[in-house]
């Protein structure tokens, strides 16, 4: 089936990863940062981020655009041969496993989202430098957990982190829906728009 993005070799799917700290600027470098990214098909990006009700944190912007995080690059990630229909469809199906009160850092960002994505679409991971401090935590909190001495992080000292992370600044009013696993889009209410990643 041909995409409908005026030419015969599918649609493009492109990531675009953004910048959650100015540290990346130093960082970057060494193949090190602290990423947020989103999935672009079809005009439009799609991301993951974290919120306190068991609906979808599945939300939709304009592209390269995402509130409260610094655009840094983009990168290729493929075609996809989905017309707008079907991707609007698979996208709201994918929506419906990642609810935003399941957001986790280091196990289920926004970049696992991506990935995700990426996966069913074009059969590519996203770039491992995107998601590497979440696959690096991971690998130390796990090691750590196996030690019965000395308890690692609780869940809620690493929610603690990541929102220390995130930060608690004031984000702008969010142009941007959810994408709940009923097929409805629904505005982003400010208070959770501060709590999104």
């Amino acid at each position: 089936m041909e995409a409908q993005n005026g030419g015969g070799g599918g649609a493009p799917v492109v990531l675009n990863v953004y910048d959650l700290t100015p540290m990346n600027n130093y960082l970057y470098w060494f193949g090190l940062g602290i990423f947020h990214s989103g999935i672009e098909v079809h005009g439009m990006e799609y991301g993951f981020g974290a919120h306190e009700f068991p609906t979808s944190g599945v939300f939709e912007v304009e592209p390269k655009s995402c509130p409260g995080f610094i655009y840094r690059r983009s990168v290729w990630m493929g075609t996809t041969n989905m017309s707008r229909t079907e991707f609007r469809s698979f996208i709201e199906n994918l929506a419906g496993k990642y609810n935003g009160n399941a957001y986790h850092l280091i196990s289920k960002n926004c970049n696992h989202f991506t990935d995700d994505v990426c996966k069913n679409l074009t059969r590519k991971s996203i770039p491992g430098w995107v998601n590497r401090l979440a696959r690096v935590e991971s690998i130390q909190v796990s090691t750590v957990r196996h030690v019965p001495t000395h308890p690692a992080f609780s869940d809620d000292d690493m929610d603690s982190i990541s929102s220390s992370i995130i930060g608690d600044s004031d984000v702008e009013e969010l142009d941007q829906h959810l994408l709940p696993s009923d097929v409805h889009s629904i505005d982003v209410p400010p208070k959770l728009a501060k709590d999104l990643l």
